[in-house]
């Protein structure tokens, strides 16, 4: 999907775009972000850092107070919610609980005045999309969150929308039907082409379904790429920590050689590459669990850790050790058959490429 949207980058546009409520705080600021057609877009980030609001504007629903939002080329600041051609889905489903299935999904067809055989041949279609065939006479209270959910994707999707829009669509439900729906709306994506604008504060959610993701914090977007450049690649402090699990190193950078940063951090001195910092400032080293090993062969570098904490996990076992000034370093390290044993207050030898630790502002 990646490659496809490039051709048409500018599908969905927000230039300098802010939102305030109360005149003085500025809910987003200076949003720039272009949507390919075809890409599916996560806006992810903690409560209050403008993901919704954005999402709420690119609706209709709020106005932005400056800048200025596009859809195909078309500038939709003033056009009414109902004629910007969306489909929204909502965490709460917003069913009408007096309706059936099939009279839920047939209102937006209604409301645009299509004739009853159009009608009912795509509700058809819909409801085949979600796999819900059969339920059609039933009522929301009837079903399960998880069909509920379904039945509001079709009904979002049933007038064949340029855009969808989801907030947090999957946020009531439990976690197995969470996955699965996740993987349901990524192939769905897949296979019907739509744009999808996708808000949620899940990060696995965001890395499992986007082609690309936004991240925001303070009503920033603080990075913006496709999922495996944002885990491996954070470009701060703040994305490192909030997408997966990190390891955070404070220390000084003494000198900066060929994108490399020597780092003097307490109980040792190591080289990591130099993302974000400057020579003579602090820092904050991102070293990601799984990227280091015990008794290492051939790392680059190397120290001896006090195991603080040992957690079994079934597929890999996390363990917690004190190193270079930290007692909550963690790392991840496969469960296989033959594997020793590891207790608390042994020291166990660690290690690690330059590469995979990122000198980013502290």
């Amino acid at each position: 999907m990646a490659a496809s949207h490039s051709a048409d980058a500018g599908f969905v546009r927000f230039e300098a775009v802010e939102k305030t409520y109360d005149g003085i705080n500025l809910v987003v600021k200076s949003l720039n972000l272009s949507i390919g057609r075809g890409e599916f877009l996560t806006m992810l980030g903690p409560s209050g850092s403008g993901k919704t609001t954005t999402l709420m504007m690119l609706a209709g629903f709020e106005s932005a107070t400056s800048g200025e939002i596009y859809l195909d080329g078309e500038r939709i600041n003033n056009i009414p919610p109902h004629k910007r051609g969306l489909g929204m889905v909502f965490q709460n489903y917003a069913l009408f609980p007096h309706m059936s299935i099939a009279e839920n999904i047939a209102f937006p067809l209604q409301v645009r005045h299509l004739g009853k055989a159009e009608i009912a041949e795509r509700v058809r279609k819909a409801l085949d999309m979600v796999q819900m065939s059969g339920l059609d006479a039933r009522k929301p209270a009837q079903l399960s969150g998880g069909q509920q959910q379904r039945i509001a994707l079709a009904r979002a999707l049933v007038f064949e929308p340029k855009l969808l829009l989801m907030d947090e669509p999957l946020g009531a439900l439990d976690k197995q039907l969470r996955e699965h729906m996740q993987y349901e709306i990524k192939h769905l994506h897949e296979r019907l082409g739509i744009t999808i604008v996708y808000v949620t504060h899940d990060q696995s959610e965001a890395l499992t379904m986007s082609d690309r993701i936004a991240v925001f914090n303070d009503g920033i977007i603080q990075q913006l790429a496709a999922p495996a450049d944002l885990y491996e690649k954070p470009d701060n402090s703040f994305v490192a920590q909030f997408i997966g699990e990190n390891n955070r190193i404070a220390g000084r950078v003494v000198s900066i050689t060929n994108g490399k940063a020597r780092i003097d951090a307490k109980g040792g001195t190591f080289d990591a590459l130099a993302v974000k910092c400057t020579a003579g400032q602090s820092t904050s080293v991102s070293i990601r669990p799984e990227r280091v090993s015990i008794d290492p062969v051939q790392a680059d570098i190397v120290f001896d850790a006090r195991i603080e904490e040992v957690i079994y996990l079934g597929d890999h076992i996390r363990i917690r050790v004190s190193v270079l000034g930290s007692d909550e370093f963690v790392v991840k390290t496969p469960n296989q058959n033959n594997q020793r044993k590891f207790n608390s207050g042994d020291t166990l030898r660690i290690g690690w490429a330059v590469e995979d630790g990122r000198a980013l502002d502290a």
